[in-house]
């Protein structure tokens, strides 16, 4: 395939690198892999080793120097690419080798490639987690951990903004404010490994602040649980109710574009609790922002979620009359 494989990763400590070296291996013949490590010292090395016959390994270009490191990795690689597709996914994606013909064929027309992720295996904190996702393919679409991209487009838009958190939904609409074109493909459905429950965890609050870059999302979240809280004065089971009317919602999600096969009717039966964690999340996504000025993420603060498209679009048409000014 004519196909570029960027890899951004940063692994510090406890990481077995066993089961993502055997699916290196399994796409390498396919496409021009490149990995771009931000680990430390010690994990480059052993990392090197046993994925550097594969492609290049590499580590972020001192060029980057976004708070969001994701970023620093993934404009690294798309400076080196040498196929104008290039696949961006994250360490715990698995793609096959017909999703990836797919995905390259896809971009002859179109800018960008939005797939679906599902967990495999699914244990209880990803069917959790995977309330979400169908809660999102219901009511607008999902954001995968993996996007496809023409390289040159990207490129030549200067590249996207790696000082936010949301750095998938910034480089979609940055690509919505250069006029390319985004398919969104909700039967596309890319294997995903599940995190570990601490990491699980862990998320919470940051997946909450992400809703900073949706203000009508974001709304909606801050009013939840005070609605509950109020609709529960009325009649103690009136809350239930409410949040209850998120499980068949979700169950259109799952229904949709072929989903069953890939997310399990339990999924659906979650909704309700993610609701809840969201509600709850979103406050506490406040008081860092007010706190801190923004959340943590890799020991760093990061107080912008996404641009917007207008302010995006703003900047490429200002860039663009500075370039068109200097010739």
């Amino acid at each position: 395939m004519r196909l570029s494989y960027i890899l951004p990763i940063k692994w510090d400590a406890g990481q077995d690198p066993q089961e993502l070296t055997g699916y290196l291996k399994s796409i390498a013949d396919q496409v021009e892999l490149i990995v771009v490590d931000g680990s430390n010292p010690a994990n480059f090395l052993l990392h090197k080793e046993a994925w550097g016959s594969y492609g290049k390994h590499l580590p972020p270009s001192a060029e980057f120097n976004f708070v969001n490191g994701k970023v620093n990795g993934v404009m690294t690689g798309l400076r080196l690419a040498q196929h104008e597709k290039v696949v961006i996914a994250d360490d715990d994606v698995r793609y096959t080798p017909e999703q990836l013909r797919l995905v390259e064929s896809l971009l002859e027309e179109v800018q960008l490639v939005v797939p679906q992720n599902y967990f495999s295996p699914a244990p209880w904190h990803a069917q959790w987690d995977t309330a979400r996702t169908l809660l999102n393919r219901a009511l607008h679409h999902d954001y995968p951990g993996t996007l496809a991209v023409q390289q040159d487009f990207i490129n030549q838009l200067g590249g996207y903004d790696g000082n936010v958190l949301f750095e998938n939904l910034e480089l979609m609409r940055t690509v919505e404010a250069g006029y390319g074109k985004v398919l969104y493909k909700p039967d596309l459905f890319v294997e995903r490994l599940p995190p570990s429950d601490k990491h699980f965890w862990s998320q919470r609050v940051r997946q909450a602040y992400d809703d900073y870059a949706q203000p009508l999302k974001l709304a909606f979240f801050f009013a939840l649980v005070p609605g509950l809280i109020a609709s529960g004065v009325v009649s103690p089971f009136l809350p239930l109710g409410l949040l209850a009317l998120s499980v068949p919602i979700a169950e259109i999600g799952r229904r949709m574009h072929g989903g069953t096969k890939y997310f399990s009717a339990a999924c659906a039966l979650y909704a309700p609790c993610w609701l809840l964690e969201r509600g709850i999340c979103t406050w506490l996504a406040m008081f860092a922002k007010l706190r801190y000025g923004g959340v943590r993420y890799n020991h760093k603060i990061i107080s912008v979620a996404a641009n917007p498209i207008w302010k995006l679009r703003s900047k490429l048409n200002a860039r663009q009359v500075v370039n068109t000014v200097g010739v």
